[in-house]
């Protein structure tokens, strides 16, 4: 596995996860320009790319544990609530989180391959980069009236849960899609990104569950040394790109997220229509 590949594609990874502008999407682009400039092609293989892809978001989702730690014990303990009958403030936020849950497991299970093999068309990338960019900005219009997880109700999940399944399409974004909806609902700028990443970690844990059967048909479930260093800087980036998220969401809107993600599909459009992607 050739070094510059890991450790520019775990950057890509670490930094885009969490953010509005869609990580797969810019992962196949990353793969995509890597392999135009030479370096990727050559040197790794399908399994060391699929075990490259694991480590790379079990050092993303490592992120988003420790910076919501808080509200990870919280939902275990809610848990806890649950089993022993404590229908209380945690176990309903248990129930929120579950709730936005369930519609993208089983969507994204279903539609499997398109997500690995048709969505990968940097076509379809363009033109979802620009519409759901467009689409958040019109969200973060609303006006916020909605800032803890208590104040949220099973509608609220639900319709943030069914906005998910969109980003089964590379370019939408699941984290874009969810900080969409939940402005669209009401929801603060900071509770539609904390939703949103909490909504992360089941997302997470499923692709990579899938993933490592995929592993394990093909035959080398070898994790490489490479592929456990991108992880962990895929970790302390993904860790700094939250961090520095939830900070400027405190004061600002997404509208810097739009431009990106409206400038990038415009790009992408023109090196289409001009022949060279």
């Amino acid at each position: 596995m050739d070094i510059i590949s890991t450790v520019f594609l775990a950057l890509v990874q670490g930094i885009t996860e969490f953010l509005p502008i869609s990580s797969s999407a810019h992962l196949i682009l990353g793969r995509w320009l890597l392999g135009l400039l030479g370096i990727a092609s050559a040197t790794m293989t399908p399994a060391e790319e699929l075990a490259l892809d694991i480590a790379l978001h079990v050092g993303s989702l490592g992120a988003v544990i420790v910076y919501f730690w808080r509200d990870v014990v919280m939902l275990f303990m809610g848990f806890v609530d649950g089993i022993t009958g404590k229908m209380g403030p945690r176990f309903r936020t248990l129930l929120i989180v579950i709730a936005a849950s369930l519609p993208i497991v089983v969507i994204a299970f279903l539609a499997k391959d398109f997500v690995t093999e048709a969505g990968r068309n940097i076509t379809i990338i363009a033109w979802t980069t620009i519409i759901f960019g467009v689409l958040l900005w019109l969200a973060d219009r609303r006006p916020e009236q909605k800032g803890t997880l208590e104040t949220l109700s099973l509608r609220d999940a639900m319709v943030v849960g069914l906005a998910q399944c969109i980003a089964i399409i590379p370019g939408v974004s699941r984290s874009g899609i969810c900080m969409t909806a939940g402005r669209f609902v009401g929801m603060d700028r900071p509770l539609s990104a904390r939703l949103a990443m909490l909504l992360s970690i089941p997302t997470i844990l499923g692709a990579g569950v899938l993933a490592g059967y995929d592993l394990y048909k093909a035959g080398n479930a070898e994790v490489t040394s490479d592929a456990l260093f991108g992880g962990v800087l895929a970790f302390f980036a993904a860790l700094a790109s939250i961090a520095l998220l939830m900070k400027w969401l405190q004061r600002q809107s997404y509208t810097p997220f739009v431009i990106y993600r409206v400038v990038l599909g415009a790009l992408l459009l023109g090196l289409i229509y001009a022949g060279i992607a």
